[in-house]
């Protein structure tokens, strides 16, 4: 039976790197993923790793705070959400959130918990637990059937 749930142990920001890559080959197309943790605890820099693994300049990928929404289109076509700023669960909605989630691109949404009504009910989530200045604890877990064999595969490919 597949394990729902996986934590990996980030060193630094390269092992940060290293798990955004395994994330991003291993996410089937139409997985939506939500992030959750403190200020500062690497949620952008871990979309970032995910999007260059996808094709997308690591440059171009910063937090869409204050504007919401990027959306990028490379190997595989990416939307990157950030749920903080947004007032309630009907300004996230407006977004055209729907559509992003059953599109065949990734959707990673920064601050998911904050808006955890208008998620897919099958999802990747993702807390990050901030351990010292650049080691984290990703903890992994798939909300119903999006993803049954990621965590098993990650642990497979972070292991090796």
């Amino acid at each position: 039976m597949a394990s729902d749930h996986f934590t990996f142990r980030a060193a630094c920001l390269a092992d940060t790197d290293r798990f955004g890559a395994a994330l991003a080959q291993l996410l089937p197309d139409g997985t939506t993923v939500c992030l959750s943790g403190t200020l500062g605890a690497g949620k952008t820099r871990l979309v970032q790793a995910v999007a260059a693994a996808c094709g997308v300049n690591r440059a171009d990928v910063v937090s869409p705070t204050f504007v919401l929404c990027h959306h990028y289109a490379a190997a595989r076509r990416f939307n990157h959400l950030d749920a903080y700023r947004v007032r309630d669960d009907d300004e996230f909605l407006e977004l055209g959130v729907d559509e992003m989630f059953e599109s065949d691109g990734i959707t990673i949404v920064e601050w998911g918990e904050l808006v955890r009504n208008c998620l897919p009910p099958e999802r990747v989530e993702i807390q990050i637990e901030v351990l010292g200045d650049t080691e984290r604890a990703f903890h992994c877990s798939v909300i119903g059937d999006c993803a049954p064999q990621l965590c098993d595969e990650l642990r497979r490919q972070i292991d090796s």
